[in-house]
C-alpha cells in the first residue's frame, strides 16, 4: 500500500489534493477496504519523506481554508500532539515505565499473556477487532477511525492493559509516533483529558464500516483509568546555535527531508541513523524495519551517500574518524530515537523546523484552544500561493 519514495508520496499527494475539501469531509470516518476516503499520507508525514509544509500547500493550492477546514485539522492534529508531548515530555517516559510493569505482568501471568496473545494476534472471537489486528499486522496500517475502536475494545471489553496496547501500534504502525500513538491511546483511556473516554459502540461501528462488522459483547460503559494527571507544561525546544568548525550532518527517521537544513551549514561529512528498533522493547514488525530501510535508500538518491550506523557508539566513532567538532541534525522530537541518542558523546546541535517552532509553543492546553491558532499559521503560506 505503501511505496517508501519521496514520488510515490508526491504523486499520492497530487491524487488526494482534489478531495481534500467536502469529499473528505463527508467520508473520512468510514473505515472502507483500501481507505480511499482518507489521504493514506501518515507513513509518508511521520518519517518527514513529505513534510506538512508540502501537503498544506498543495491542498490550499485547490481549496480554500474554509473549504478544506476538516483536513486541514487532522493535519495539525498531529502537529498539536507533536507539540503538546514536547512540553511534557514525561508523559512518553511514564508510559515506557508502564509499558515496562505491563510487561512484566505478561512474564508472570499465564492467563494475561493468552488474552494479550490472542488480541495481538487477532483470535479474540470479536470479528471487527480480529479483522483490524490482522490488517494491522499484515499492511502496517489501520484507518483512524479503526484506531479509536481497537484502542476502546482492548482497554474497555478485553480490560487488557493500554500500554501493551500502544506497544502493539508502535511495533506495527508504519506511522508509529511517540506523540500521536502515546497521547491517542490515553485519550481513550480517559487520562489525557480527565474523566472523557472514547467508547466502541456497535450502532457506530456498523453505520462507519458500511454494515461489514456488526459486534456484540461489547463493553457498554468506559470508566476513565486511574492514573496521575497530565505532566506540567515546560517549555518548548528551539533551534541550536550553528557551530563554527566542521561538522556533520546526522539524519534520522524522523526528518527524511533534510534538504532544509543545506542553507544553513556544509557538511563534511554525513549519516543516518535508523531507530526504529527503539521505538518498543520487543521487535518492531519487518514490514516498519523494511520501510524505513528503504526510505533512506530513497533519501540517498537524491543527496548523496549515507554512512548507516546501528547505535550512538558507532556515531560517535564516526564523528572522530571524521574529526568532526559537532553534528548537527533535524530535532529529534520526543520518542525511541531521541532517548538513543541521548547517549551521544559528540557535541550535538539540533535544528528546528520552522514549521515546528511556529506551531508546537500554542499546544499548550486543549486542542481547541490550539485550532483557533490555525488561520495565523496558515498565513506562512500566503505569500507562496501567490505565486502559483
Amino acid at each position: 500500500m505503501f511505496t517508501p519514495t519521496r514520488t510515490a508520496a508526491l504523486d499520492r499527494l497530487a491524487q488526494f489534493a482534489p478531495k481534500a475539501g467536502r469529499d473528505y469531509a463527508s467520508k473520512r470516518n468510514y473505515d472502507r477496504p483500501g481507505h480511499d476516503d482518507v489521504s493514506r499520507l501518515s507513513p509518508y508525514l511521520r518519517h518527514r519523506m513529505i513534510t506538512e509544509d508540502d501537503v498544506l500547500k498543495a491542498v490550499l493550492a485547490r481549496h480554500s481554508p474554509a473549504a478544506a477546514e476538516k483536513f486541514i485539522q487532522e493535519v495539525y492534529w498531529r502537529t498539536y500532539w507533536k507539540g503538546w508531548l514536547e512540553q511534557r515530555p514525561s508523559a512518553w517516559s511514564n508510559y515506557r515505565v508502564g509499558l515496562n510493569a505491563a510487561m512484566n505482568h505478561v512474564q508472570t501471568g499465564a492467563g494475561l499473556r493468552r488474552e494479550w496473545e490472542a488480541a495481538c494476534g487477532g483470535d479474540t472471537g470479536i470479528a471487527c477487532f480480529d479483522a483490524w489486528a490482522q490488517e494491522l499486522v499484515q499492511t502496517g496500517y489501520l484507518h483512524n477511525h479503526a484506531r479509536m475502536w481497537f484502542a476502546s475494545i482492548w482497554i474497555f471489553t478485553l480490560r487488557l492493559p493500554w500500554e501493551l496496547g500502544a506497544d502493539f501500534f508502535m511495533r506495527h504502525l508504519l506511522d508509529g509516533d511517540a506523540a500521536s500513538n502515546t497521547l491517542g491511546w490515553r485519550w481513550v483511556a480517559g487520562l489525557q483529558t480527565i474523566g472523557k473516554t472514547y467508547l466502541a459502540r456497535p450502532d457506530n461501528i456498523a453505520k462507519y464500516t458500511d454494515g461489514r462488522f456488526k459486534p456484540t459483547g461489547l463493553a457498554t460503559f468506559a470508566a476513565p483509568l486511574d492514573g496521575p494527571p497530565p505532566p506540567e507544561r515546560t517549555a518548548p525546544p528551539i533551534s541550536g546555535a550553528v557551530p563554527s568548525g566542521k561538522v556533520g550532518l546526522l539524519i534520522t527517521e524522523d526528518d527524511l527531508s533534510p534538504e532544509w537544513m543545506f542553507d544553513q551549514i556544509t557538511p563534511a561529512a554525513q549519516s543516518a541513523f535508523n531507530g526504529v528498533a527503539h521505538r518498543s522493547p520487543l521487535r518492531t514488525a519487518p514490514i516498519v524495519d523494511q520501510f524505513v530501510e528503504s526510505a533512506m535508500d530513497d533519501l540517498e538518491q537524491r543527496i548523496g551517500p549515507l554512512t548507516r550506523h546501528a547505535s550512538p557508539t558507532q556515531i560517535d566513532d564516526w564523528a572522530a574518524q571524521h574529526c568532526l567538532d559537532a553534528i548537527v541534525m533535524s530535532y529529534a522530537p520526543v520518542g525511541g530515537t531521541a532517548d538513543a541518542l541521548g547517549s551521544l558523546k559528540t557535541p550535538l546541535v539540533q535544528l528546528v523546523r520552522p514549521y515546528d517552532e511556529a506551531a508546537w509553543p500554542h499546544a499548550s492546553a486543549g486542542f481547541f484552544k490550539f485550532k483557533s491558532k490555525i488561520p495565523k499559521l496558515l498565513t506562512r503560506y500566503d505569500a507562496q500561493l501567490s505565486l502559483l
